[in-house]
């Protein structure tokens, strides 16, 4: 039986309210289009569901039982469409973010925090991983989208989109100070003992690439798991660290570290987001993504 569902919904209203009048109030139609919908619906079923009476309407023996029947599903529909509509309206949901440690601290806690506010029943999730690691989160839909340092290999089935632009550089504590007003070649920094991210990640990728690009050998004497101990064993002047000038504001402010200003200069990066391209973003994700974009154009 092929039957109209507006003629369920219809016949579940004037059930509920015992009344056609209240009905056609409750759906925005006219009294004769509920008239006209039950009497279409019990030719189609075959049988009698209401009884008028000078009160309003009551339900026949065939009537009370087909209302107690559908009466859960077209609840638990009308449950669902208003949960959609709350999800489009971002009264709740889920975001979830895929970053390193690193770019959630210096990066993308300014926002987390604007998007609280805009939207405080919405969850949001971080999941702080290597990139490859991430790259499979995407893929299996545990993040909706990463946040990462760019340039990056990515694979064909991820879109990318690049976010801000950050600018790397060598900094140093007061015990090089020597260097504070001088731009010296950057192969001159093989002779101090140089503080890198470890290899894999891809800040340390994009700065090998630029040194061999000039044909440059830089060997460093540490190699750390995170820019947050790049920055910590350079303020107390174990050597000179390889950092992001945005990422260091405060250090530079408070005179704790200072830019050795080199030559060539290193060009600058990215900071982007990927996700995959056959999936559509979620409302909340998309709301995230244009904060990102519009903050960044400001």
């Amino acid at each position: 039986m092929n039957i109209n569902f507006d003629l369920y919904k219809t016949f579940y209203s004037v059930a509920k309210n015992k009344n056609i009048t209240k009905a056609a109030h409750e759906l925005m139609i006219s009294q004769p289009a509920v008239s006209k919908a039950i009497k279409t619906l019990e030719e189609q079923l075959g049988c009698c569901l209401f009884i008028r009476n000078k009160y309003g309407v009551i339900l026949t023996e065939e009537g009370e039982s087909f209302y107690n029947n559908i009466k859960m599903a077209i609840e638990m529909i009308d449950n669902a469409e208003q949960k959609l509509q709350e999800m489009m309206n971002l009264e709740y949901g889920l975001l979830k973010i895929g970053i390193s440690n690193t770019l959630t601290q210096k990066y993308l806690l300014p926002y987390i925090e604007q998007f609280h506010k805009n939207y405080p029943n919405i969850k949001i999730k971080i999941s702080t991983s290597p990139s490859y690691e991430l790259i499979t989160q995407v893929r299996n839909g545990l993040v909706d989208f990463m946040i990462l340092n760019l340039p990056c290999d990515l694979p064909s089935d991820l879109k990318k989109i690049d976010l801000q632009n950050v600018h790397d550089c060598f900094v140093a504590n007061n015990n090089w100070k020597n260097l504070k007003e001088k731009t010296i070649p950057l192969k001159e920094l093989a002779q101090y003992p140089l503080i890198l991210i470890s290899k894999g990640a891809n800040t340390r990728k994009f700065f090998d690439d630029f040194c061999q690009a000039n044909k440059i050998n830089l060997i460093p004497e540490m190699e750390v798991a995170s820019h947050s101990l790049v920055t910590a064993f350079t303020k107390i002047g174990l050597g000179i660290g390889y950092g992001t000038k945005e990422f260091l504001k405060q250090e530079f402010k408070e005179d704790i570290l200072f830019e050795v200003k080199t030559e060539p200069k290193i060009p600058p990066r990215t900071i982007g987001c990927a996700y995959l391209k056959q999936k559509e973003l979620s409302k909340v994700a998309k709301t995230f993504l244009n904060l990102l974009k519009e903050k960044e154009t400001n």
